[in-house]
């Protein structure tokens, strides 16, 4: 879904190998609203998006705040 939100400049597989958060990887505020779009539209979910959605900034926080929102 990042890659796609990027318009495919990041493969999975370099989000996946990279600790660096996703502004580092160059995800622009853009993308991040389309990933945004994504998963609320792909897991049936309003993303909470306050206090600046600090899961937001890397894929590792973006999955645990997943994973505990959804059964």
């Amino acid at each position: 879904m990042i890659s796609t939100a990027c318009d495919g400049r990041l493969t999975s597989e370099e989000i996946l190998a990279s600790g660096a958060s996703l502004s580092a990887l160059g995800v622009t505020s853009l993308a991040l609203l389309r990933l945004i779009d994504a998963v609320e539209d792909e897991f049936d979910v309003a993303l909470d998006l306050g206090g600046g959605a600090p899961y937001l900034d890397s894929f590792p926080l973006l999955v645990g705040y997943m994973d505990a929102r959804t059964p």
